[in-house]
């Protein structure tokens, strides 16, 4: 009997042995995956360089290049201080609104896996900031700029991801019933990976951005708009490239663990929707400025565009829906983005690099997708209209908090800084170009020398 004990006991060891490796492996799996995706994200800011350097004239190069500067190192601080408080910082007694929580990472050392989560979602928030950086390019003071992006990364942007994905917000949290749902419906937010909480924030805040800063200068003027072209479109390729390699972090690393067979599986099929999407959304827009819109020419730039539309529409529902549909949603995403360009175009908007056609109407389409596509009896976390689902509503009360909280509080921002000063460059700086007005060197690329030849 003694014996049978003893074994007995040796085997409940063994088992809590088994245990803890399981434990342990388990996090170093979750912690390696989310820190790769992470690496992915933060490249991405290397693509919005690239593109947004491209974008603009040669005169303006350096400056843009020190506003992306910017977001990432004043967004990551804000982030440190105020943004992760506010956006997961959930209390024990909390509220549907905004966190409060884990203040310069205050808790986090008892609960290390916090750090890997900060990381990620650091690189998100200063993603919605980068966005607005191009729309309000060329024109827009450096002091200005960073007062808003502060503002972005500490309040704008991180009370939509509470909202959204604490787990306690108003979008999706879990009722007293046990089940869970929104404030106006049984459906919970559908937004796997940000088409609503990073790109239609960031889409959002670029227009209103755009409009309250003004256009640059000659803009729309007939004689001069051939002046604003992109001055490298091969900088422009390079970022979308670059964009669309992170976007594999974005988008299967919002996952957010790597170690069981099904969150495996929901990554497989997140990277293909990932790459499906774009391609149908680019080559449509390429083909429509081929075949159908003035001057009816190959136009490089509107096809880097609409790949970018078709991975900011399939950003939020890539992992409810299957294949096929991520086809219709790339290709619905890129007649968005060719309506809302030729839109803004027409309103005289002056958005530098389409930044809200790109992630404000592709982030508001990806959004409304989730509440059509996606069937729920596939397992895939779909709740789709169009298979007797009921997420429709949600999403598009979704879309209209959104818009009233990133459009209020940029206008209440914006718009004083504007009038005092702090926001506008004067024509003659524009005129002279912000990278000789007040950088050094003054030019982003040396001149060409010859070189002399010896005798």
């Amino acid at each position: 009997m003694a014996t049978l004990d003893s074994l007995d006991a040796r085997l409940t060891a063994q088992q809590a042995k088994l245990d803890a490796l399981e434990a342990n492996y388990n996090e170093s799996l979750d912690t390696i995956w989310m820190l790769l995706a992470s690496m992915l994200v933060f490249f991405m800011h290397a693509g919005f360089s690239l593109l947004e350097a491209g974008s603009v004239r040669f005169k303006n190069t350096q400056n843009i290049l020190a506003k992306n500067l910017l977001v990432v190192t004043v967004g990551f601080l804000c982030w440190y201080v105020f943004g992760y408080p506010f956006a997961l910082g959930t209390p024990e007694k909390s509220n549907k609104f905004m966190g409060h929580t884990n203040f310069f990472m205050d808790g986090f050392w008892d609960s290390k896996s916090n750090f890997r989560v900060w990381f990620f979602q650091g690189a998100f928030c200063a993603t919605a900031a980068t966005i607005v950086s191009g729309a309000m390019a060329e024109r827009t003071a450096l002091k200005g700029f960073a007062i808003y992006t502060a503002l972005m990364t500490s309040l704008i942007y991180p009370v939509v991801v509470y909202w959204a994905w604490s787990g306690e917000g108003f979008l999706n949290y879990t009722k007293d019933s046990g089940e869970g749902g929104s404030v106006v419906s049984t459906a919970g937010y559908i937004d796997f990976a940000g088409s609503g909480v990073v790109h239609m924030v960031g889409g959002i805040g670029a227009v209103i951005g755009a409009v309250v800063v003004g256009p640059r200068k000659d803009r729309f003027d007939p004689a001069r708009e051939a002046e604003f072209d992109a001055h490298n479109i091969p900088f422009v390729v390079l970022g979308t490239f670059c964009l669309w390699f992170g976007w594999y972090g974005f988008n299967p690393g919002s996952t957010l663990a790597m170690h069981d067979e099904g969150t495996a599986y929901t990554a497989g099929i997140v990277a293909v929707n990932t790459t499906i999407a774009p391609c149908i959304a680019g080559l449509t827009v390429f083909l429509v400025k081929i075949f159908v819109m003035p001057p009816k020419a190959l136009d490089v730039g509107a096809f880097c565009n609409g790949i970018l539309a078709g991975l900011v529409s399939i950003t939020g529902p890539c992992a409810v829906v299957k294949t096929w549909e991520a086809v219709l949603i790339g290709f619905i995403g890129g007649c968005f983005y060719l309506g809302a360009s030729f839109a803004l175009q027409k309103a005289k908007v002056d958005d530098v690099v389409d930044a809200f056609s790109v992630h404000g109407v592709c982030g508001f389409w990806g959004v409304v997708s989730a509440g059509f596509f996606g069937d729920p009896d596939h397992g895939m976390g779909g709740n789709g209209a169009f298979y007797g689902g009921n997420a429709a509503g949600t999403q598009w009360f979704a879309v209209l908090m959104i818009v009233l909280w990133v459009g209020v509080l940029s206008v209440v921002i914006l718009v004083p800084l504007r009038l005092i000063g702090f926001l506008r460059l004067s024509d003659e700086f524009q005129e002279m170009g912000a990278d000789e007005a007040e950088h050094s060197p003054s030019k982003a690329y040396a001149p060409h020398v010859e070189p002399t030849s010896q005798a």
